[in-house]
């Protein structure tokens, strides 16, 4: 076995990466304290084709040294938009047909194992800040919470890697469903 090359990759070009068709997914950030998550959501959301990033309240956004830093050129692929609040975010989401769903930790959350999302319909995945989470008025907005199954001590996982983590099964199971 071996090591792909960089260039055995056949990575896209920025052009070419903007004119593709993106899952039809928006990642928003609420209140997220530290750029280098934030960059990682970015690295991650190019990865997986997402429609957008909204980045809201207190989140950092574009230029940002450190957000550069783990991002390594996705805030150049990937849509953004900055918003004050998440409220404002999730309302002109709700206007543009997108179905809202925060990744918390709630009384009647799904498990990410079990949600059905159809494609092509539009979502939005809400993630929340390091410490506190989706506050309860983005949950309150939301068509439901999902539940990333977890086993150890701590139940709960940087957001980098939550994103990571739903984005992948969101993407899997479209996939899936797509081919059937």
């Amino acid at each position: 076995m071996r090591k792909l090359e960089n260039r055995e990759l056949n990575r896209l070009s920025v052009e070419e990466f903007k004119k593709i068709p993106k899952n039809p997914v928006v990642i928003v950030l609420e209140n997220i304290r530290s750029a280098n998550n934030v960059g990682s959501v970015f690295r991650t959301s190019d990865a997986f084709l997402a429609a957008s990033i909204h980045l809201c309240g207190i989140t950092p956004h574009p230029p940002n040294r450190d957000i550069q830093k783990t991002a390594i050129g996705a805030t150049q692929t990937v849509s953004w938009a900055y918003f004050s609040s998440a409220h404002e975010s999730l309302k002109t989401l709700r206007e543009e047909g997108y179905h809202l769903f925060a990744i918390e930790q709630c009384e009647e959350s799904r498990s990410l194992n079990n949600f059905q999302a159809e494609p092509p319909q539009k979502i939005a995945l809400i993630f929340g800040n390091e410490v506190s989470g989706v506050s309860q008025e983005i949950v309150d907005m939301c068509d439901g919470c999902l539940e990333i199954p977890q086993w150890g001590t701590k139940h709960s996982l940087n957001i980098s890697v939550s994103v990571g983590v739903v984005l992948w099964e969101y993407i899997r199971r479209a996939s899936q469903r797509a081919k059937k």
